[in-house]
Formats: C-alpha cells, sequence, structure tokens
C-alpha cells in the first residue's frame, strides 16, 4: 500500500508519501516561520494563503521524489483537525480534489493521532497498547493508547501547554519567534539551580498539568534583577528544568498506575533533548523502553499523517465524499478504525 499525505493544519506546508514496504519515498516540508516571525506568531489568513500557493508544488515534488504517480497511490491522507479552519481547508480542498481526478479514497486524519503515530516511522516500533506523552505548543496530555483509534486520555492541561509555556517565556527574554528552541538552547549555557521556579501541580493527585502561573514566575524573574546574559540563560535553564521535572514526574506516575512498559512521547516538545535524556534514563531504569520520533517529525509533518492513514486504509476504513474539518476535535472521540466513515 503506498499513500500521499498532506499536512496543513497551522503553518507548516507538508506533503510525505509513504509505502508499506520501502517505507518513507519522499518528505517534503514549507516552513512559514519567515512569514509570521514580523507578527510574533502565526496569522492564519496568511497561513492559508501561503499553504494555497505551496501545497501543489510541494505534492509535485513530492511524487517527483517518490518516483511515483497520482494514479499508482492506494489512497491520500491529509489533516482534517484540529488546527485553523481556514489552513486544514486548503489541505482538505487538495486531498479531495486530488483523489476525484485519480479515483482513489481520501481520508481525513485526527492531527493528534499523526503525532501519537510518528514513532512507528522508527525502528524499533512501539506497538500497542502504551502510554504516550502528547506535548506540544497547543496540548499537554498523557493518554493510554490501547489500540489505533482506542485513546483514553488521563489528563491534560489546565491552562497554558508545555511549549506555550516555552514560547511565552522565551519572549519574555527577548528571544526571537519561535522562542521555544531559542529558549532550549540559551538553557545549556545557564547554572542549574540558580533560578528555582515553581513546578505547578506536583502537589496535586492525578495527570492533569498547569503552566500559565510559571509564566508569572518568568516575568518576575526577568524583574528581580538586570538582565545579562548570563542572567537570561539562567532563567532560561529554570523554565526548561522546571518544564521537564513536571512532565517527567506526572509521566512516571502515569506509567506506574497503568503498568505500561512501554511509554511515546511524541509533539514538538519532544524535540527537548533535555526532556529526552531524563524521560529515556527514568524509564529505562524503571525496565521499561521510550519511543520518540526523530526530531524533525516531532514538529509538524506529513509523514505522520500518511502513517495514520496508511494503517487506517490497511485496516479497511474508507474516506467519506464531504469536505468537513474541524479546527476543534477533541481526541477522545477518534474510534477505531471502521469499514466506511461518514
Amino acid at each position: 500500500m503506498r499513500v500521499l499525505a498532506i499536512e496543513s493544519s497551522c503553518d507548516e506546508s507538508a506533503v510525505a508519501v509513504l509505502d508499506e514496504q520501502r517505507g518513507l519515498l519522499a518528505h517534503e516540508l514549507w516552513s512559514q516561520v519567515d512569514l509570521h516571525r514580523l507578527y510574533g506568531g502565526v496569522v492564519p489568513e496568511l497561513a492559508s494563503r501561503d499553504h494555497v500557493k505551496r501545497l501543489m508544488p510541494l505534492v509535485a515534488s513530492a511524487l517527483q521524489v517518490a518516483g511515483t504517480s497520482g494514479r499508482e497511490l492506494d489512497g491520500i491522507a491529509y489533516t482534517a483537525g484540529p488546527g485553523l479552519a481556514g489552513a486544514l481547508l486548503t489541505g482538505a480542498a487538495l486531498a479531495r480534489a486530488l483523489a476525484y481526478g485519480w479515483r482513489l479514497p481520501a481520508l481525513g486524519i485526527h492531527h493528534l493521532e499523526g503525532h501519537l503515530l510518528a514513532p512507528l516511522l522508527e525502528t524499533p516500533a512501539p506497538t500497542f497498547p502504551h502510554l504516550a506523552l502528547l506535548v506540544s505548543g497547543g496540548h499537554t496530555m498523557l493518554i493510554e493508547a490501547r489500540a489505533l483509534g482506542d485513546y483514553r486520555l488521563l489528563g491534560e492541561t489546565r491552562d497554558d501547554a508545555a511549549g506555550e509555556a516555552f514560547d511565552k517565556s522565551a519572549k519574555l527574554l527577548g528571544l526571537p519567534y519561535p522562542g521555544g528552541p531559542q529558549l532550549a538552547a540559551l538553557a545549556e549555557f545557564g547554572r542549574e539551580g540558580v533560578v528555582r521556579l515553581p513546578r505547578p501541580m506536583l502537589d496535586r493527585p492525578g495527570y492533569e498539568f498547569s503552566f500559565s502561573g510559571l509564566k508569572t514566575a518568568v516575568l518576575l524573574a526577568c524583574r528581580a534583577q538586570p538582565l545579562d546574559e548570563q542572567r537570561r540563560a539562567d532563567i532560561a535553564r529554570g523554565v526548561q528544568d522546571a518544564i521537564v521535572d513536571v512532565l517527567c514526574t506526572k509521566t512516571l506516575q502515569a506509567l506506574a498506575t497503568t503498568g505500561q512498559r512501554s511509554l511515546v512521547v511524541a509533539g514538538g516538545v519532544g524535540a527537548n533533548l533535555s526532556l529526552r535524556a531524563r524521560l529515556g534514563a527514568a524509564v529505562a531504569a524503571r525496565g521499561g523502553q521510550v519511543f520518540f520520533p526523530r526530531r524533525e517529525f516531532c514538529t509538524d509533518n506529513a509523514a505522520m499523517i500518511a502513517m495514520a492513514g496508511l494503517l487506517r486504509l490497511r485496516a479497511g476504513e474508507c474516506g467519506g465524499s464531504d469536505l468537513a474539518v474541524r479546527a476543534r476535535w477533541p481526541l477522545e472521540e477518534l474510534r477505531p478504525p471502521r469499514a466506511a466513515s461518514h
């Protein structure tokens, strides 16, 4: 089975071709970071217009790199939500048009399921069931993944996501957009324990998160002393250590409670090297294993959408004919593959 995938949920235009036997044949991505940097964040209308401009050339390039034609495909997968409605519609409309022209099924894929399945692109790959930590700019969730499409939400953030806390703290430190990776890089020069920031929700039972108060603590730390380079690095280190501590503590508690031995870490914050090192060592010490996607597949990409589409098509799911996208789409509403979707 061979699948073409289109991802356009936010500010990344991406196309991939995935073959069941030969693996990932092509992965094309156009980042809009430079377009939105002037505004300090994603402007939805500009994102949609740029997707219209970029996606079809990316499809042509991916097919050429993969050495395949549209009529040699077995299906098309596209991100149907959650995300920016206009951006989602650009990818959905193109996917549906191509599927109609090539007489292929087209499947709308849940963006978060794509992230959860991204580690399946690697070797070794995780198997079901397992625990998943989905942590990005918009989401912080602990999920028990029991089977494809069968996900039990254990807990999530009450306010800011972990990636949002990284980005907002970076902005307070005067770092350029996108701030999260910039803060992580600066934290490498920070001194451990010099700036001690709160670890929200660690004194509460359960698996909920909260990071909104961390931003206030960072603001106060920035005002407490002059912000020379070392002070900025120390604050960045304090931010990263606080977020990683919370994520690791809650995740290890969830592993113990559920009895799962395998952990999947997905989403943009999953690229953070400190988080990877801490979780990898802690889970290994308990006799378990952590599965990460490669760092380029932690952020939004089409390869993960292709994987989700391939698995659902292989299981017999057929796409409907509607063009519906969902800006909001709770993961708990997702279901295992079925012979027909409407």
